[in-house]
């Protein structure tokens, strides 16, 4: 399958370097004789191709579907171009890239203008793309739906983000052209709906490159005047045109102000078919300028028509309500007795409520009476110095009782101590020594109770009754 190309005509000057060009291809038998002989480089043969290559297909024009794109961090842009059989490396630097409508995506049918080139470090040849449009749809279009899906993907178009206008403005903002019917048109249906609501103006471009910036500075800049001058509404519009003219308003940045704004945003943008990003993203659209104003304000002679009516159906209600009074008043007189008589019958009633007063005040006397009496007489039989008399009595003769088992005890006591004391008496050492015997202890003290302890020369102590004797054994006579 042969690929669809045009050529340009080469221009004078590019002539001679062309044939300076080809002048150093091989194009006689010697020559080749002569490289035969003297084998090429890699980057001579690579060189070779790419003047061969370059100079042969230095303008051309092929269609087919993007496939493996993707944008470097220099911006520029690296794709294949394929068809069903076939593919082909394309580059497209910054310098393109950047006046692009849409955004190259993978499966998109595109038409793409360049030259061919090869990539010397790989030997690759590939397509310098100098130009790129969709096949069968704009570039316009495109780059219009991709922003609108990229747009709605974030919720800008949601309704839960709408914010609801005023009924009735202190000050509108429009940022539009000065020039033209637009806002002349908006101003004479202000003029014709409510005279005296002042209008800011903010100049701008509506069209061109620099307008997006333009539209994107006038809805800042009125928004920080909302407080100040007491901004309750935006219009931000233009007349018709096509899609080109209109393009200002589907830019990505203008999108972004609008959803920002803290004013409410009315977009206002050609005519009734005409859709643009700014009306998805914008609090109410209107189909013309002129409709915009209508939507900003309310038609001052239908509210004085209102008030009118209501003023008149009010004026119907209370003469109502007075009727049903006056009636209602009427009816209360006829049923209403003569003072006199009233005043009468309200006396009797007093009479009769004194006398039933009197008479259950003086039962409740008695009942309290009655009942303070029987409070008395057990208050009485609970007199507490009875009843500490008696336990004053009970006390004292169990106070008696306790004094003589005491002294009962402590009698026992003391002659079981006597006994006790006489037993110790009679086993004590001092007793055995009282009836005659002595103790022997050596010089330390120690109690002897065997000859085997004492030897001949050792000196101990004698305890008797009355004293101790120190003594010298001479000898030593164990019993036999």
């Amino acid at each position: 399958m042969q690929i669809p190309f045009e050529f340009d005509p080469p221009k004078k000057d590019e002539d001679s370097s062309l044939k300076s060009k080809e002048s150093e291809l091989p194009d006689s038998e010697d020559t080749i004789s002569l490289q035969a002989k003297k084998p090429l480089t890699v980057t001579q043969l690579t060189r070779q191709i790419t003047l061969l290559l370059e100079g042969e297909f230095r303008s051309l024009t092929v269609e087919g579907e993007l496939s493996n794109v993707k944008k470097a961090a220099s911006g520029h842009w690296y794709f294949s171009l394929k068809d069903d059989q076939s593919q082909i490396r394309c580059a497209m630097f910054r310098n393109i890239a950047d006046n692009l409508r849409f955004d190259p995506e993978d499966g998109l049918e595109v038409v793409v203008r360049g030259h061919l080139t090869v990539y010397q470090q790989r030997g690759d040849y590939q397509i310098k793309v100098s130009y790129m449009e969709p096949k069968g749809l704009g570039a316009l279009q495109l780059a219009y739906e991709q922003l609108k899906s990229r747009l709605e993907a974030e919720g800008l178009f949601d309704q839960q983000y709408k914010r609801a206008l005023p009924f009735l403005p202190r000050r509108i903002g429009i940022v539009t052209s000065p020039k033209g019917a637009v806002i002349h048109d908006m101003l004479t249906v202000l003029e014709r709906r409510f005279p005296g609501i002042p209008v800011l103006l903010f100049p701008s471009q509506v069209q061109g490159n620099s307008a997006p910036k333009m539209l994107v500075e006038g809805i800042r800049h009125l928004n920080t005047l909302r407080d100040s001058q007491q901004i309750d509404v935006l219009i931000v519009g233009r007349g018709g045109g096509s899609i080109e003219d209109l393009w200002a308003f589907n830019d990505e940045q203008l999108a972004r102000a609008i959803f920002s704004s803290e004013i409410p945003v009315i977009s206002a943008v050609g005519h009734e078919t005409d859709f643009t990003i700014a009306d998805f993203v914008s609090d109410v659209r209107a189909p013309t300028p002129s409709a915009a104003m209508e939507i900003a304000v309310p038609n001052k002679m239908d509210l004085k028509h209102t008030l009118s009516q209501k003023e008149e159906q009010l004026h119907h209600i209370i003469l109502n309500q007075l009727e049903r009074l006056n009636e209602y008043v009427e009816v209360m007189r006829q049923r209403l007795a003569s003072p006199a008589a009233v005043v009468q019958q309200y006396v009797q009633q007093v009479d009769d409520l004194d006398s039933l007063l009197r008479e259950r005040t003086r039962n409740l006397m008695e009942n309290f009476h009655s009942r303070i009496t029987s409070v008395s007489e057990k208050l009485l039989l609970l007199n507490p110095g009875r009843e500490l008399a008696a336990q004053k009595h009970g006390v004292e003769l169990l106070h008696g009782r306790l004094t003589r088992s005491i002294r009962h005890l402590q009698e026992k006591l003391e002659d079981s101590v006597k006994l006790q004391t006489d037993l110790l008496d009679s086993l004590s050492p001092l007793s055995v020594l009282h009836r005659g015997y002595s103790v022997a202890m050596d010089k330390s003290g120690n109690l002897l109770r065997s000859v085997k302890d004492v030897q001949t020369g050792e000196e101990l102590q004698v305890r008797l009754e009355d004293g101790t004797l120190q003594t010298k054994v001479t000898s030593v006579k164990p019993q036999q």
